[in-house]
């Protein structure tokens, strides 16, 4: 076998379990989606029908129309958009400061710092419901959507803390010196040289935070007892009952759970490419 036949054969290899982990990893999309829109007859067959042979929007309509709990879905939807946004908005600001205070400086504890941060996200959300319950009644926060979003900013920061931890100090010395001299001052260094160029790991774990908070379902069902301020994972358990599951309502409902986190990966990908030209060219 020649050398550019074992190259060949290498790329098809390649491109073949590229093709592979791709239908893998969306297949359970594609079966959700395609549930939506099909008739309950369908639903419940016992043979394979990879997409719907009748369309139908009932399950949609039914959920659109009926909403969850004798609530609307977009009450749901309101509050999960809420609570996602505000754990971005908060602990994307207190992540790019710890990351830039162990990035930039030398303190005393800095490495059991970063070594904790590390055993924080080794243990598992269940095992934190309880300190987190009890934190949150004394703040006052209880069946509050702010509790919820201060329990998803204390579980997503360890992560962004050190996800940007990495990207602060891949940004050489020399830029903020060079700064320095020609007279800017340290915030004008940090929002003009810095920033740019840590903006790509900034929508990275924007990303991370904002899929987390979205999806979360343990804090919820603890921290809210109003049904007024359910987020949209608790709104999507009341479709398994002990009379049976409603697979149609439930698929149709992730479905739309979905969409908004597409739109925000789409949106914030273009965001993540301006940052890394931008930065370059500040640089």
């Amino acid at each position: 076998m020649t050398p550019l036949t074992r190259k060949r054969l290498g790329k098809v290899t390649l491109n073949t379990l590229g093709v592979l982990v791709f239908v893998v990893a969306t297949f359970p999309v594609y079966w959700m989606v395609s549930t939506a829109f099909k008739t309950n007859d369908q639903i419940f067959t016992t043979d394979f029908i990879p997409f719907p042979t009748q369309f139908t929007f009932e399950h949609v309509q039914r959920v659109l129309t009926d909403g969850v709990a004798g609530h609307s879905i977009w009450l749901y939807m309101r509050n999960s958009a809420i609570v996602a946004l505000g754990t971005i908005l908060i602990g994307a600001v207190f992540a790019l400061l710890s990351a830039t205070a162990v990035a930039r400086f030398r303190f005393k504890g800095r490495t059991p710092f970063l070594a904790l941060l590390l055993i924080v996200q080794m243990i598992p959300a269940e095992a934190l419901v309880i300190p987190l319950f009890l934190s949150v009644k004394r703040l006052g926060l209880y069946d509050q959507l702010l509790g919820l979003i201060v329990t998803q900013v204390a579980l997503t920061l360890p992560f962004g803390i050190w996800m940007l931890r990495t990207f602060v100090a891949a940004v050489p010395k020399s830029l903020e010196e060079a700064a320095w001299i020609d007279g800017a001052g340290r915030f004008t260094t940090f929002w003009k040289v810095l920033f740019p160029l840590v903006a790509p790991g900034l929508v990275a774990t924007s990303i991370f935070s904002f899929i987390t908070a979205w999806n979360e379902l343990i804090m919820s069902l603890y921290l809210i007892s109003d049904p007024t301020k359910y987020t949209m994972p608790v709104a999507l358990q009341y479709f398994f009952g002990q009379k049976g599951t409603d697979w149609g309502a439930i698929m149709a409902t992730s479905t739309m759970m979905t969409i908004p986190v597409v739109v925000f990966f789409l949106v914030v990908q273009r965001r993540m490419v301006t940052g890394l030209v931008a930065g370059a060219v500040k640089g």
